[in-house]
């Protein structure tokens, strides 16, 4: 495995994709590699849930992070003997003909087109768009975790296998959160995930004080290179805006299962698996209506028209009041969502992929 920041997860969703992911991968009898970066991860950390973990040094540079540490781990990847090199992310995928220089069966994973979001400059756009390209033309197979973009993928004549992400559900409550958040069970708003442009925590932030700050709201998360876009956001704080930070396992879950509403207010996502937690613990969504959105809670799910705070304060108020309908469509979107988007499933779509990538000359 090769792309993601490192495991265990802590930062983002293709890190908790490759960690559910390989893990059930090696309880189903596989050997699986991840490689990690240590401005991550720990540096002397060789495995974890029987995970070999490799860790390679890169320049951690908002534009030279992935792209040195997915070279280099391509080139330490050639003393092995992978059967499969998998790719995470466009990023990344330029990395791929490394692998398929060597005579490796090449994988990758299309998680979101990255070359849309906010942060990067022109240059890195276009360095992106060609990751896309890579990801298209270059490995033996590719994944799309996304149903409607893959449906784009392959009407522009690319040959894409969807396979989605899926629900994790951590079985701790660690509500000591609670206490340190200085917030009460049932009476807080939650948004949860990286704090960068295209996730649209600015969005909340303002319809929140809009709809007049009805109850606590909860940022949970932190930079992803995007430190003045942090600063600017965490100026809230002199509202009442609470800031937890990075959040994971029992103490992320304390926060899903005991919000009165989660927020995804993003304008852009492949399948976001933050949105899929949220299902998982029957916390009630209101979210944007961009398409990987509606894919996932479909006539069910309750949206606001994204990138507009008036539409969003409104839809909010609405929510507030319809809390009791909210927490009945919730536990119907629940059910829905853990049937479909389930890791075991997952994991055993992806092993097709890797077979079918092995018959391949």
């Amino acid at each position: 495995m090769i792309g993601q920041k490192g495991i265990p997860a802590t930062h983002g969703g293709v890190e908790r994709h490759v960690e559910e992911l390989s893990r059930r991968l090696v309880a189903a009898g596989h050997e699986v590699t991840a490689y990690t970066r240590p401005n991550y991860t720990e540096r002397e950390r060789t495995s974890y849930e029987g995970i070999t973990t490799r860790s390679v040094s890169t320049i951690g540079t908002k534009h030279l992070d992935a792209i040195v540490h997915c070279a280099l781990s391509s080139f330490d990847a050639w003393g092995h003997s992978y059967d499969v090199v998998h790719y995470h992310a466009i990023g990344p995928a330029l990395t791929t003909p490394i692998a398929r220089a060597r005579g490796r069966k090449v994988v990758a994973t299309i998680h979101a087109q990255d070359w849309m979001r906010q942060k990067w400059n022109p240059v890195a756009r276009s360095i992106l768009r060609a990751g896309e390209w890579a990801a298209l033309h270059v490995p033996h197979e590719t994944i799309c975790v996304s149903e409607e973009l893959t449906r784009q993928y392959e009407s522009a004549g690319h040959r894409v296998t969807y396979v989605p992400n899926g629900i994790s559900i951590d079985p701790g409550d660690d509500v000591s959160i609670l206490d340190e958040c200085g917030i009460d069970d049932g009476d807080y708003l939650l948004f949860a995930g990286r704090i960068v442009p295209e996730k649209g925590a600015h969005y909340l932030i303002e319809a929140w004080r809009r709809a007049g700050r009805p109850m606590p709201l909860v940022i949970a998360g932190d930079t992803s290179f995007s430190d003045e876009y942090v600063a600017k956001i965490r100026t809230a704080e002199s509202d009442g805006v609470v800031f937890p930070g990075y959040v994971y396992g029992a103490r992320l879950a304390a926060l899903f299962r005991h919000a009165a509403l989660f927020v995804l207010p993003s304008d852009l996502e492949g399948l976001p698996i933050v949105l899929l937690e949220a299902l998982g613990y029957g916390v009630p969504v209101l979210a944007s209506d961009i398409v990987p959105n509606v894919e996932v809670l479909g006539d069910k799910g309750r949206f606001f028209r994204a990138g507009e705070v008036d539409s969003l304060t409104h839809e909010l108020q609405n929510a507030l009041r319809d809390v009791g309908d909210l927490r009945t469509e919730a536990a119907e979107l629940r059910q829905r969502a853990i049937a479909e988007y389930d890791w075991d499933r997952v994991t055993r779509m992806t092993i097709d992929v890797y077979e079918r990538a092995l018959r391949r000359p």
